[in-house]
């Protein structure tokens, strides 16, 4: 029988038991000694961040622990997690800190949660949003595969529970793929949030060896094409260094328009471990700078002037896309 274990004693990749006897892995992929050392590249200096730290950074650390919630920010290893917190910026991680998925590039813990869900969750988030009075904010969650709605409700319920405390707030939610089934990505795009964001995450040929099975390329321009339909702002996300060509960025844009995105950022991946998909090439501020060009004239071209109102430097060269949650605001009215 496993022990019940401290996962944060835990090395990277290691299975561990939480107090709700949920077996899960640290980080979200399995340790292995498959990575050669030798690929792993080291950070050119624009990558530099200070330690985390100010007043604001530690009060809400505080809140989010005080009431038993969970941030992207955190579990991702989201090294801009100082400058966002201590803007008073931050994405809330919903329905728990284990995902039912095994993305390559992601550093949430992977498991069963086994239908576990936290029913103060949605009040306490509420809370915590008012606590931190946003005029923005964004909602994400772990994969739940073992839920039958895929958390569809829970989602909803958190939006209505904000838009109670905060009714003039503006609701970002960064969704599931809920298996593709439209019925439950209703529940939540029908619950009263602003922008619907579900990130493609990079190129179709990458997709295999980047996301879980359980997502796809073609699945996640389905959803976004829905969204845009039900007369929602539509938002996505490109990592880029993984391996992709420029044609394949230009491709997925165009993709990505086709289907009513009206935002998309573009960031460099970081490998969270050695046990995740390495980084391939740290692309430099100067080919941002061209996928910038590129973008604009795909998606002004066909009538999404709102890009023009959002700094440079935050859409395309920032290398964590949730940077730019506070700044969207300025073209959502």
């Amino acid at each position: 029988m496993m022990e019940v274990l401290n996962k944060n004693s835990l090395q990277s990749g290691l299975k561990y038991k939480d107090n709700r006897g949920i077996v899960a892995i640290k980080d979200g992929v399995k340790k292995s000694g498959a990575v050669d050392q030798d690929i792993i590249l080291n950070k050119p200096d624009w990558f530099r961040v200070q330690f985390p730290q100010g007043e604001n950074f530690h009060a809400l650390k505080s809140q989010v622990n005080r009431l038993n919630l969970s941030t992207v920010c955190e579990e991702s290893k989201c090294p801009n997690i100082g400058e966002c917190w201590n803007h008073k910026t931050a994405t809330l991680m919903l329905m728990g800190k284990i995902c039912t998925r095994a993305c390559h590039f992601c550093s949430v813990d992977t498991g069963n949660p086994k239908g576990w869900l936290d029913p103060y969750e949605p009040i306490n988030t509420a809370k915590t949003v008012k606590f931190m009075n946003l005029d923005y904010v964004v909602l994400t969650s772990v994969d739940r595969d073992d839920l039958q709605d895929g958390g569809s409700t829970h989602i909803a319920k958190t939006v209505e529970e904000i838009r109670t405390l905060q009714p003039k707030i503006t609701i970002e939610v960064l969704s599931p793929d809920f298996k593709g089934d439209l019925l439950f990505l209703d529940t939540v795009i029908e619950s009263g949030l602003d922008v619907f964001s579900h990130n493609i995450e990079t190129t179709e040929r990458l997709t295999p060896s980047v996301r879980d099975p359980r997502a796809g390329y073609r699945q996640t321009l389905k959803l976004l094409s829905h969204a845009h339909n039900k007369n929602v702002i539509v938002k996505s996300g490109i990592m880029l260094g993984l391996g992709e060509s420029r044609d394949e960025v230009i491709t997925t844009m165009e993709d990505l328009q086709a289907s009513g995105v009206s935002i998309l950022t573009m960031g460099q991946y970081l490998s969270p471990t050695k046990n995740h998909i390495p980084v391939v090439r740290y692309v430099t501020p100067e080919e941002f700078k061209e996928f910038e060009k590129i973008g604009r004239s795909i998606f002004i071209k066909n009538n999404f002037e709102a890009i023009d109102d959002i700094d440079d430097d935050i859409l395309y060269y920032n290398h964590h896309i949730d940077l730019i949650v506070d700044r969207l605001s300025k073209f959502i009215d």
